[in-house]
């Protein structure tokens, strides 16, 4: 494809198609005085829509060195502790954050136009409690985290192959394998962000801020 098609294409695209989105008025003076019950407000309602996948988030990092990188990972869980997600600490988000334990967050739901971006230091749970976790998910899951060496070079499709079949017959055989570097993460944020688009393009955000005494609120300009 030639540069210029793909800026035509780029051109031609939109977002928040009629029939495709549907643009909820939102106030945010009916808003709670803290974010967690919000967010598990609109994420039932992402559900509710049909939203695919609505439990991935892009998770932002930064290496010793201060270079950033983000990725598409999914939410554990959220609670009053944090923004729950997992990986192993030997992956290169696990050493970024070992590295500099500050992290953000952000869920898109394209079906109702809302975005929730979260941002806050992070810390990695008890290893039993991270097991745990592990365990309560699929066999598939268990499979991926004994399979390893996330983030390392790769020699060939063929050698990944042959360590992924030998750690689904384990995952199959021993379902209560642990993973040693699978690590359960948690969030806990210093700012929360709700965006609701508008037809008009005069889109609501409302920030929640942490400070010692509790949550605060406030607007930003679109």
């Amino acid at each position: 494809m030639a540069q210029q098609d793909l800026n035509d294409m780029l051109r031609s695209l939109r977002v928040w198609a009629p029939g495709a989105t549907e643009l909820r008025p939102f106030d945010p003076d009916q808003a709670p005085p803290a974010p967690l019950p919000l967010f598990t407000s609109w994420f039932a309602e992402a559900v509710a829509a049909g939203q695919p996948e609505p439990h991935t988030m892009s998770l932002a990092t930064a290496d010793a060195e201060g270079l950033p990188d983000v990725r598409i990972v999914m939410l554990h869980g959220a609670d009053a502790d944090g923004w729950s997600f997992a990986t192993h600490a030997t992956s290169r988000k696990g050493r970024d954050l070992a590295a500099r334990p500050y992290a953000a967050l952000a869920f898109y739901w394209p079906a109702l136009g809302r975005q929730v971006r979260v941002r806050g230091p992070v810390t990695s749970a008890p290893a039993q409690e991270s097991q745990a976790d592990l365990h309560a998910r699929s066999t598939g899951a268990l499979a991926a985290a004994l399979t390893g060496r996330q983030s390392a070079e790769l020699t060939s499709p063929e050698e990944l192959r042959q360590a992924s079949e030998a750690a689904w017959e384990r995952a199959r055989n021993h379902p209560d394998e642990p993973s040693p570097t699978w690590t359960l993460y948690r969030l806990r944020p210093d700012t929360v962000e709700f965006f609701q688009g508008d037809p008009d393009r005069r889109h609501v955000r409302l920030e929640y801020r942490r400070s010692e005494s509790g949550w605060s609120r406030g607007l930003l300009w679109p």
